[in-house]
């Protein structure tokens, strides 16, 4: 099981249970994190304090190794709260890439739902079931081998969600797929890409709505309040339409 360190700057590192931690700022011995139960303060042999506690989702996607452009927790929260996932809900999702996305959709429907992750490049899956099992959500995802453009497989399900060049030619199949009132998503990093979307949408789906998310960070203190010099900014477009026809 993996557990955050943090130093007093904020510095996070992921570590392994059960060892003594090899940090920046010295060692940690594996019978002092035993003292507090993973869970507080430590010191190294150097003297560096550090916390150490239960990592986040979020924290798992931040320090994980990415081979593969990620869909951002900016935009996936985002995506969870406008269709309403939560535990028991049952997730289609196209294509997994690294898990960047499927770690936030298995994290929202656990522990009674689950994600159906559609990926037709082999390496990458290797690389997104690492990371579900480090995260301790591997089972509540079926990671498929398999081109998302010749059909779903699932019925019934309460959305499916598109990180693909070609949302478009998913967009008849996920008709069938889809329960009423579900959700067909659609994240692309161009509006070209979401104007082809939108204009070929089968009659089924209504309610559709875009929107992108800028997300600001704030450095605060005595001294001053003022917007951080960097932020992110557009990383790609979302798309929600509901299916209301059968």
């Amino acid at each position: 099981m993996k557990r955050l360190l943090i130093d007093k700057k904020g510095k996070r590192q992921l570590v392994d249970e059960g060892k003594d931690l090899h940090t920046h700022g010295g060692v940690v011995k594996e019978s002092n994190l035993r003292k507090v139960d993973y869970s507080g303060p430590v010191e190294t042999h150097m003297g560096k304090k550090f916390f150490i506690l239960k990592p986040s989702i979020i924290d798992f996607i931040e320090k994980m190794e990415k081979r593969a452009q990620i869909v951002y927790p900016k935009d996936s929260a985002i995506i969870i709260g406008l269709t309403g996932l939560s535990s028991g809900a049952r997730v289609v999702e196209a294509g997994t890439g690294v898990a960047g996305m499927t770690l936030m959709l298995a994290n929202a429907i656990r522990p009674e739902g689950k994600v159906y992750s559609y990926e037709i490049r082999k390496e990458h899956q290797d690389q997104a079931r690492a990371h579900l099992e480090e995260a301790g959500l591997s089972k509540f995802v079926e990671l498929k081998n398999k081109d998302i453009y010749d059909g779903i497989d699932e019925k019934d399900v309460d959305a499916v969600i598109l990180d693909l060049p070609e949302p478009w030619m998913v967009s008849p199949h996920a008709v069938h797929s889809l329960k009423f009132g579900g959700y067909l998503v659609s994240y692309s990093p161009s509006i070209e890409q979401v104007k082809r979307f939108v204009t070929s949408l089968p009659k089924q789906f209504q309610d559709v709505n875009t929107i992108e998310v800028i997300l600001r960070d704030w450095e605060i203190s005595n001294e001053r309040c003022r917007p951080k010099t960097r932020m992110i900014g557009h990383t790609g477009f979302i798309t929600t339409a509901r299916k209301l026809q059968e």
